[in-house]
């Protein structure tokens, strides 16, 4: 049931543009292959470590990719909770990571990639930090492999990376945790 809703969010995010800020939708090629995004801090749909939220050292979690065909020419991610009161909330959006990236350590800032702008307002990350009392929010974290560097700006927002992405797309995987504060 978890993966299933988790792909349909996925789905529902590259289709329709990923949330409301208006961009166009990213949609994979027939035939995109899914790559495999996980992470030693927790489990696809587990429970997502204060450490990497608001509440603790707010840094990113560390993440590893597989499955990422070998004609890609840059990986680009996008973390973001579709639960948010107001609409999808960015957290993480960073492009351009080199293609042979198959690890990111916790915290760690993807050489040479570009960061865009969370719904912080600033770039970078910035963990899960739902309202108190909130039932638990899914946060999506996708990654996309592309067959060309995208070269967007500094602080881009969203629909500024699925517009980029848009017909470019080789591969995507995902990673869903969730987490609430009391």
């Amino acid at each position: 049931m978890r993966r299933s809703w988790v792909m349909a969010v996925a789905a529902m995010a590259v289709v329709a543009g990923c949330g409301d800020d208006g961009g166009p939708a990213a949609a994979p090629s027939p035939g995109t292959a899914h790559l495999t995004v996980t992470s030693t801090a927790y489990g696809d749909g587990g429970t997502i470590p204060r450490r990497h939220t608001c509440d603790g050292a707010d840094v990113s979690p560390p993440l590893a990719l597989a499955g990422v065909p070998a004609r890609t020419a840059s990986l680009a991610l996008l973390l973001r909770d579709p639960d948010a009161p107001h609409g999808t909330f960015t957290h993480w959006l960073v492009s351009d990571i080199d293609p042979h990236t198959r690890q990111l350590a916790a915290g760690e800032r993807p050489q040479g990639a570009t960061e865009g702008r969370n719904d912080f307002k600033r770039p970078g990350y910035g963990g899960p930090c739902p309202p108190r009392g909130d039932r638990p929010h899914h946060y999506v974290l996708t990654v996309y492999a592309g067959d060309r560097r995208l070269s967007l700006a500094p602080g881009a927002a969203p629909a500024d990376l699925l517009r980029a992405l848009s017909g470019h797309t080789l591969a995507v995987g995902t990673l869903m945790g969730r987490y609430s504060r009391k």
